[in-house]
């Protein structure tokens, strides 16, 4: 739930898939991120989001766009990271970056491993743009919700990628993202600590 003192955030969602941009069958990408981030984030939130098709130029320019154009302080995508001939979207991805940040698939790639083995299939990659953090995520919705969440109740527990995220965009110049814990607990060295608001 979104506080009112919260910093402001300016988020860009970016669903890639030929069929579902072709209107062949309804997209579920943007509403699963939109559902999980709005959960998740205390901040008070802008949406910026595109239903595009599966195309490397048009990803990468998409990508460009909303980092530099729309000013977007973090940037989701979903689809296209498999490695089938129109799985393009980590290439596009990596076309636009400044800097790779690999821990993130690593990271996907580790929860997804808990469910099913083709897991390693998956190429998801995250770069940093300017003050922009950029990462892919699974095409499934449910997929998306763990590789954000994590697994806490697994044995071990399995940390999900949003728990990093804040302290990255802190790093890169971004605004103060804040978590609802029941969601998904931000973690940041103790000197990067804010006091916790009401």
């Amino acid at each position: 739930m979104a506080t009112n003192d919260a910093a402001p955030v300016r988020v860009g969602l970016v669903s890639i898939s030929d069929r579902a941009s072709s209107g062949v069958y309804e997209d579920k990408g943007l509403p699963a991120l939109q559902d999980w981030l709005g959960r998740a984030l205390r901040n008070p939130v802008q949406w910026v989001t595109r239903l595009i098709p599966d195309e490397q130029a048009g990803i990468s320019a998409t990508l460009i766009e909303l980092v530099d154009q729309q000013a977007c302080d973090l940037v989701l995508t979903t689809g296209g990271t498999g490695p089938a001939r129109r799985d393009v979207t980590p290439e596009a991805t990596l076309a636009v970056a400044d800097k790779e940040m690999p821990g993130f698939g690593e990271q996907m790639r580790q929860i997804s491993l808990r469910f099913v083995p083709t897991a390693i299939l998956s190429r998801q990659v995250a770069v940093i743009r300017g003050r922009t953090l950029i990462i892919n995520l699974p095409g499934q919705p449910r997929a998306i919700a763990e590789t954000l969440e994590g697994l806490p109740q697994a044995v071990p527990p399995c940390p999900g990628i949003f728990a990093a995220v804040p302290y990255c965009i802190d790093l890169i110049g971004g605004p103060y993202l804040e978590t609802d814990d029941s969601v998904c607990q931000a973690f940041r060295p103790k000197s990067a600590q804010r006091p916790a608001r009401a």
